[in-house]
């Protein structure tokens, strides 16, 4: 009977089992993905600890907003997609219904694309949802160009560390801000044109030095919160500052007038408009292809260790990088 990872209260890594549930035959307009590895996200925790901005309904709810596997049925109504195909999932909006920490989940045909040649299986499971946030917030939104200088707070995180690569791959500046300087190598390691410290510089005055005072085109705020104010003062009059991510537990202040036009962005927004999805997975595959985008795995866990798992995330021993783990 196919493994499915559910649980019956808020609360810690502790509160996830393990149950056997049959796999669900799809309808019209759907597939059932056989799953290979799944990855653990920041979401994954929030709903789990009951923590999450939308309603979990309790008991018997799952987890997983990511995953990659092999198409296993295809419903009535299904074009373009064939048993065996080798997928990746885009979106699984009602996740405590369809979640893909299990051996299968059954989703609309909309929401799988074809995974990209040359990732591994971990890799596979690990680069949407960090990937797609990130060329969302800077590419869909800011409309990044070659040469921007790009503000990245939070850029420890997996979104942080893709948002880099992505605008290395088209030619932008990205500047990564870290809390620790210890930090710094890593992130110049993982693409970084430029390292900030808060530990040790401050963000505006650091800004303003790198760019002769002028302040940088776009910045993708990952934290949010009180800081997001030295964030709008590093902008240029005109630029942007997306805000996608919510680091920083704080309120958010109004900061009122400013010459920076402030975008909050989620990264759902644009999962349901097949267009964008596409230019999504067209622009994945190629930096894929071209070694340009290459998602950092932490530690692989198996499916039956998934409180091990959780716990380490809980922990942030991950340090950003991703935790995957596979049915096999």
């Amino acid at each position: 009977m196919p493994r499915v990872v559910v649980f019956d209260e808020f609360g810690g890594p502790e509160v996830l089992r393990i149950v056997a549930d049959p796999a669900v035959e799809p309808e019209a307009g759907e597939v059932r993905v056989r799953i290979e590895a799944f990855a653990v996200n920041p979401l994954d925790a929030m709903m789990r600890s009951g923590t999450s901005p939308a309603p979990v309904p309790l008991p018997h709810a799952r987890l997983g907003i990511e995953a990659t596997g092999v198409i296993d049925a295809v419903g009535p109504e299904v074009v373009g997609h064939r048993v065996g195909d080798p997928v990746i999932i885009t979106a699984i909006p009602n996740a405590s219904v369809r979640g893909s920490y299990a051996d299968y989940t059954t989703i609309p045909a909309s929401a799988v694309i074809p995974r990209p040649a040359g990732l591994d299986i971990p890799q596979a499971a690990a680069i949407w949802v960090a990937y797609s946030t990130a060329y969302g917030a800077l590419v869909e939104e800011a409309k990044m160009r070659p040469a921007d200088l790009v503000l990245i707070s939070g850029a420890s995180g997996a979104v942080g560390r893709s948002a880099m690569q992505i605008a290395n791959q088209l030619g932008a500046v990205p500047i990564a801000i870290t809390r620790h300087a210890a930090r710094s190598d890593e992130l110049r390691s993982a693409g970084a044109a430029a390292v900030i410290s808060t530990d040790h510089e401050d963000i505006v005055d650091a800004v303003h030095r790198r760019t002769s005072g002028a302040g940088v085109d776009i910045v993708l705020d990952l934290v949010r919160g009180p800081g997001q104010h030295d964030l709008l003062k590093a902008t240029r009059p005109g630029g942007i500052l997306v805000a996608a991510g919510y680091l920083d537990p704080r309120p958010t202040p109004d900061f009122g007038d400013t010459p920076v036009t402030v975008i909050n962005y989620r990264g759902f927004d644009h999962l349901s408009d097949p267009a964008v999805v596409g230019r999504m997975a067209a622009f994945l595959s190629a930096g894929v292809s071209l070694g340009a985008l290459q998602p950092a795995i932490d530690e692989v866990f198996p499916l039956n260790d998934v409180v091990e798992a959780h716990r380490r995330f809980d922990k942030g021993l991950h340090a950003g990088k991703k935790i995957v783990l596979t049915t096999t």
